[in-house]
């Protein structure tokens, strides 16, 4: 993923999968990552970009299990068939899902971060163990998966997943702490508490841990400016004035 993230290649659509997540998806077997990589034109052929991002994974260890690339055109259906197909289908019946396990008594819950290349590894055991203590903790057990959503060349966006068998009755507060330990576990390991869900007050506390004191003072002047009555949104960035 780093070294597709530093090619130029600019893909259209680029997602890692742990063997959990692309198993609970049906992308996997659960035995091994995947790695799901798109290019898409209106106006060019994609041989040669396809051809280099292959190249290069499998420079890094990586094997396609159908052999050679499948390009398809417009009109073909390959997007919709395979590992690629099976996580598309979950990703859009993800929220669906999620209701369902709801009113079965599992807490699930996503919250994703950003990291720089170099701390990625160290990060990622970091915040996994201690989702996890504190699933075992809270739960009595669970799971904790990731993917990446986005990359970029200084480093990607992780988006993890955990779920665990609440206790009838306190299943809103069992969420609340998973969700504290998961944001703890995320902004002690120097990730930001966000990426691209924004901050909401659920993620408040992090936030003002990592935004500076001086533009949380400029943005209470320009709140104050054109909105002084603090009727829009009031203490999810900066408190009321």
């Amino acid at each position: 993923m780093r070294l597709l993230s530093q090619s130029g290649l600019h893909p259209s659509n680029c997602r890692l999968l742990d063997p959990r997540e692309a198993a609970t998806s049906g992308a996997g077997d659960g035995e091994a990552t995947i790695l799901l990589v798109a290019f898409e034109s209106a106006g060019h052929p994609l041989d040669a970009w396809i051809a280099r991002a292959v190249e290069l994974v499998r420079d890094a260890g990586g094997e396609l299990p159908e052999g050679e690339p499948r390009i398809s055109s417009g009109g073909e259906q390959g997007a919709r068939s395979g590992a690629v197909g099976a996580w598309r289908s979950a990703f859009l019946n993800a929220p669906y899902l999620r209701d369902l396990l709801a009113r079965a008594g599992v807490i699930s819950e996503t919250f994703e971060t950003a990291i720089p290349w170099s701390g990625f590894a160290e990060f990622d055991a970091g915040v996994r163990a201690a989702v996890q203590r504190a699933l075992d903790e809270v739960c009595g057990g669970g799971s904790v998966a990731c993917r990446f959503t986005h990359v970029y060349p200084d480093g990607p966006a992780p988006y993890y997943t955990f779920a665990g068998m609440g206790t009838q009755g306190a299943e809103e507060q069992q969420w609340a702490e998973l969700k504290e330990a998961a944001s703890e576990a995320v902004v002690a390991a120097g990730g930001t508490i966000t990426h691209h869900h924004a901050v909401g007050r659920m993620h408040r506390p992090g936030y003002d841990r990592q935004r500076p004191d001086l533009f949380a003072a400029a943005f209470r002047a320009a709140k104050q400016a054109v909105d002084p009555k603090g009727l829009l949104n009031p203490g999810v960035l900066v408190d009321p004035a």
